[in-house]
């Protein structure tokens, strides 16, 4: 029967996918899931929306208008033709006229058709499209700058898992050397104060321990929070790989955004112009009124139309249109300004950072040294310790500095590949 469970249970964990497999996160994961999480990657698809919603109502601008209207005019002087052919010589014809009306009713119904705006629609729509690619560049800036808070936090969990493994060792080393210094203090050929410095030491190195999981728990919650994400702490960390060749042409999307500024200005330049273009289109009215249309000798209520066709050209704007491309020329020469000032502060980003990234790897190859001469050092105390050359205390402090070379090699390295992360994101290149 116990044959049979535990084949069972072989069964089940070959069958069930990732069972009691470890979550294994990369950095752009991290990337792609904060910025799938955050409120703010909702809103380049409502921009997109809101786009097509006023390219709709532009486009409708091209179909005929259609409105109603009514009005009642009282005339307080009207033509009396009785009077304008009171003269005729003709007996009795003025008695013939009635006199015009002097009120007049009208609804009407008004219909126009735009046959040619002078490209302000084509403007007006390219200034749209301008205007959705601004918007959706902003939102891609803001989310950018996710990638600063998610490195802190990974780069720290990393360094975490680091320091852990390393102090694991060293308390696993301590635990075993003072298994066999118990037995030899039991013969007495050694001291209670020799084996009291070992157990300082393990009680240091267990907080040091538990110090290290709680912090790495906080920043775990943290994560977890930014990227939308359950991280648990069985998680690994990848540690990325840049490579040693950095690109540093600059691709931020803050100066695409200067581009984009550009082009909107320049959109704006086309509907200027177009507003110094001829219009022409075509109306028709149907009325019923009284008196119908300009028939002012029918006193009746009856249906009318009329039809007709207009042009529309301001030929002289009091130079409204040449200011207005004026400081729109000097607006671009404003966004051209900030635009290289943005890059030259990018560029000296990146010449302090990739300073700092020589200096790093200059350190990583002097750690390597360092600690073959401290492992040197700590077997040689060693050794001295066991034939009581030196005290305890003084083979833990060389165990100590060797512990702590260790460390600061690894806080050397993720600290390198740390800088040229934010090297890639200063120039603003993807990572692979």
């Amino acid at each position: 029967m116990k044959k049979k469970i535990l084949f069972l249970c072989m069964i089940i964990a070959t069958c069930v996918p990732g069972i009691n497999a470890q979550q294994v996160l990369t950095l752009k994961e991290c990337y792609e899931m904060a910025m799938t999480a955050t409120p703010i990657s909702m809103e380049k698809e409502t921009y997109s929306q809101i786009s097509e919603v006023k390219d709709k109502n532009l486009s409708k601008g091209w179909l005929p208008t259609l409105d109603a209207g009514g009005n009642f005019v009282y005339n307080s002087s009207v033509v009396d033709l009785a009077d304008v052919l009171g003269d005729v010589p003709i007996p009795g014809i003025s008695d013939l006229i009635d006199p015009l009306p002097r009120e007049q009713y009208k609804i009407t119904m008004d219909i126009s058709q735009v046959i040619y705006d002078g490209g302000a629609t084509k403007g007006a729509r390219a200034l749209q499209e301008v205007d959705r690619k601004i918007n959706e560049k902003h939102i891609e800036t803001d989310l950018y700058a996710l990638r600063g808070q998610v490195n802190g936090y990974y780069f720290s969990l990393i360094l975490l898992e680091k320091q852990k493994a390393l102090l694991q060792s060293y308390l696993d080393l301590i635990k075993k050397r003072m298994a066999s210094m118990n037995s030899a203090h039991a013969s007495g050929m050694i001291l209670k104060s020799d084996l009291d410095v070992l157990a300082s030491e393990k009680i240091k190195l267990e907080q040091q321990i538990s110090e290290n999981e709680t912090r790495r728990a906080s920043l775990l919650k943290i994560l977890s929070n930014l990227t939308g994400s359950e991280i648990d702490a069985s998680t690994e960390f990848v540690l990325p790989s840049p490579g040693e060749q950095l690109c540093g042409e600059i691709m931020r999307p803050e100066l695409q955004m200067f581009d984009l500024r550009k082009e909107q200005l320049e959109a704006n330049l086309q509907v200027i112009r177009s507003r110094r273009m001829p219009r022409a289109g075509v109306f028709a009215t149907l009325g019923y009124g009284n008196p119908p249309g300009n028939n002012f000798f029918k006193d009746e209520f009856a249906p009318y139309y009329l039809m007709g066709a207009s042009i529309r050209w301001n030929i002289f704007d009091w130079n409204r249109a040449r200011n207005e491309k004026q400081v729109i020329r000097m607006q671009q020469s404003i966004v051209d300004s900030r635009k290289d000032e943005m890059t030259d502060d990018l560029q000296r980003l990146l010449e302090a950072k990739s300073a700092e990234i020589s200096n790093l790897r200059s350190l990583v190859e002097s750690d390597a040294e360092l600690i073959a001469i401290r492992k040197r050092i700590t077997e040689a105390a060693a050794s001295q310790y066991e034939n009581g050359a030196i005290t305890a205390t003084e083979y833990m402090n060389e165990m100590t500095a060797e512990r702590e070379a260790l460390i600061n090699h690894e806080i050397h390295q993720i600290h390198l590949v740390m800088a040229q992360i934010e090297y890639l994101n200063i120039s603003g290149n993807e990572i692979d």
